[in-house]
């Protein structure tokens, strides 16, 4: 994840803790700042510590499944990870076991998380709409003892997709009754058991299709119902791997990194703290679970401070978000900047009512940079009023630099903050990791601390190509997907304020002069007809490089676009230097994008310089 957005709440409400805040501690002279040594890092398990909450705010609201019409109190739901923990061990699930789980957001997989933490096994989210050979290639690089799935996957905007064919690849003989033989998968040994969860509402058959497989609801009931604590086969340790996230990166190969009770129970703690979370919040959460955006940003902040999550439904809708925040009276709202242009979309198009939505607070948008035009319109239309705004990785767990509630304006839409608390970030030469560059200068960002990953799983060589130790032995984490030739472009003010430049990778160099897209896309995001703008720069002959701008239109009721490839250039012209004014305009539809709503440029430039031969984009 690299960039994030974050509204917090300005009041506080009866019962916040005291907050640290960052302090200046002088003006900087070089690109090196810390963040705050308080609050104290929590030195536990996520299990020891949700134990803490529950015994202090059990009859609380925990998590509310909307399209489930489920909802459960901390109590409840320490209940039930419980007794399915005690569930899974049954199966011969142990401490350190990798247990992968293809699921949307539910009651199950909240239930899943704390079940599997409580055990000390590994939980490995997957992207549910992964096809057979990459869950097969994931399963296998982490050598995974069990997998939880649905019978079927909702996708946004789709059918719902069986997964019988998926798991038929798996397992062969999956309809075979279980008692002839246990489960035995060729295509990945290390599989002990599959466990289903029955989505289907009927259109599948689980018991006869999938007969080898293993209901939940068995696993469940399986369980002992007494409140004892689950017992484990070795110690739980703070340090231990309890999450591999398979980033999304640029790089054709995911990476599985490695992060541990202390990464991310600290991490979602300091982002609860900034944002102002209570006992009383109730966070809306359309962002899929299997990314660090919803498991962190949002099960873990919410669970450190005894808030509520909510699930509008397994996959992003926008009528079903805005039903949830107006029937649960959510007073925050997550989601990365297409989900919210959806939901705008609803609201200004007249299909869904502007009521119930004024209790909403704070949100979170990450995924992308968000333009200043949609930050408007998210202040003015959904009430999301106190924006502030975060920077984070999939590697950093995610979040490392964060501004707060009573930051100046200009801070809280030009930067991504300071430091959180325990965490340290400098701007360095990509060319070379050990010279920090000066205050106000522009370099590759790299982030040490608590919260820097354990390590990329069983990849020794990728991991040393992100990690750089310094004179004094420090590990820091870079911004890399290689070594020295990419990375997330920062600077740092004086007064330790990140601001996020663009990409260096790409970074467009235009007859000598570098461009940064971020510049240009902001601009034409504010052209009233411009609903989706990415930029990226292509071949040319003369200067190197030139702008290429992909833009998503608006259109008239009839389908016509409502503004010309001309009329875009001269808005740029008009606004910005000669030199960023894009040589080509593609008009497209939407954009490719990661698991985690990042728009993957190297295709966007791939496919226009495919369209630049057809002769396309100059019109």
């Amino acid at each position: 994840m690299r960039w994030l957005l974050i509204r917090a709440a300005a009041s506080r409400i009866a019962g916040v803790r005291q907050v640290m805040r960052p302090q200046c501690r002088g003006f900087l002279t070089r690109a090196f700042a810390k963040g705050p040594t308080e609050p104290p890092l929590l030195e536990m398990t996520i299990g020891e510590h949700f134990g803490r909450v529950v015994k202090e705010y059990g009859d609380r609201l925990a998590v509310i499944s909307h399209h489930q019409s489920i909802k459960l109190t901390y109590d409840q739901l320490d209940a039930d990870s419980t007794r399915l923990a005690k569930g899974l061990q049954r199966l011969g699930v142990r401490k350190g076991d990798r247990c992968a789980v293809s699921l949307g957001n539910n009651v199950e997989f909240a239930t899943l998380t704390y079940a599997i933490f409580k055990l000390g096994a590994v939980l490995v989210p997957l992207n549910p709409a992964f096809n057979s050979p990459q869950v097969i290639a994931a399963l296998n690089h982490l050598s995974a003892t069990h997998y939880i799935v649905s019978a079927e996957t909702n996708l946004p905007r789709k059918q719902p997709r069986s997964n019988v064919s998926l798991l038929t690849e798996l397992v062969p003989n999956i309809s075979s009754s279980r008692s002839n033989s246990t489960l035995q998968s060729q295509a990945v040994p290390s599989l002990q058991d599959i466990i289903i969860i029955d989505n289907a509402q009927g259109r599948i058959d689980t018991r006869t299709q999938l007969a080898k497989a293993i209901s939940y609801q068995d696993v469940l009931h399986s369980g002992d119902s007494s409140r004892s604590a689950v017992t484990t086969d070795a110690p739980l340790d703070a340090n231990d791997i309890v999450n591999i996230q398979f980033t999304s990166g640029t790089t054709s190969m995911p990476k599985a990194a490695c992060l541990s009770h202390r990464n991310i129970l600290n991490n979602g703690n300091s982002i609860g703290d900034r944002m102002r979370l209570t006992p009383n919040d109730i966070v809306c959460c359309p962002p899929p679970l299997f990314h660090c955006f919803g498991c962190i940003l949002g099960y873990m902040a919410t669970a450190t401070h005894a808030s509520a999550i909510a699930f509008p439904s397994e996959a992003f809708s926008p009528s079903a978000t805005l039903a949830t925040v107006r029937e649960h009276s959510c007073t925050a709202l997550y989601g990365v900047p297409t989900m919210f242009l959806a939901e705008l979309d609803l609201l200004s198009s007249g299909v869904e009512s502007r009521e119930g939505l004024s209790q909403l607070r704070t949100g979170i948008a990450a995924g992308s940079s968000i333009p200043a035009e949609l930050m408007k319109r998210l202040h003015r239309e959904l009430h999301l009023t106190e924006l502030t705004i975060c920077y984070g990785m999939t590697e950093t767990s995610p979040v490392s630099a964060m501004t707060t509630t009573d930051d100046p304006l200009i801070k809280r839409v030009e930067t991504v903050g300071r430091a959180l608390p325990h965490v340290d970030v400098k701007i360095v030469d990509p060319g070379d990791w050990n010279r920090v560059l000066g205050v106000g200068e522009r370099g590759e960002l790299a982030v040490s601390g608590y919260l820097v990953m354990k390590g990329y799983w069983e990849d020794e060589k990728r991991t040393k190509e992100v990690f750089g130790t310094d004179e004094d032995g420090v590990v820091w984490m870079h911004a890399s997907d290689l070594p020295h030739s990419t990375g997330d472009e920062a600077s740092i003010d004086e007064d330790g304020y990140v601001t996020i430049t663009g990409r260096i990778k790409d970074l467009i160099i235009k007859g000598g002069e570098n461009i940064h897209p971020l510049e240009v896309e902001n601009c034409l995001f504010a052209h009233p007809q411009v609903a989706e703008v990415s930029v990226v720069g292509l071949p040319d002959e003369r200067y190197g490089e030139a702008v290429a701008a992909f833009v998503v239109p608006r259109k008239s009721p009839e389908g016509s676009i409502l503004v010309s490839a001309e009329e875009i250039r001269s808005w740029v012209r008009d606004r910005l230097s000669h030199h960023l004014v894009p040589k080509y305009v593609f008009w497209v539809n939407g954009y490719p994008k990661t698991a985690s709503g990042k728009i993957q440029k190297f295709k966007l430039r791939e496919t226009g310089q495919t369209l630049v031969k057809e002769g396309k984009g100059m019109e």
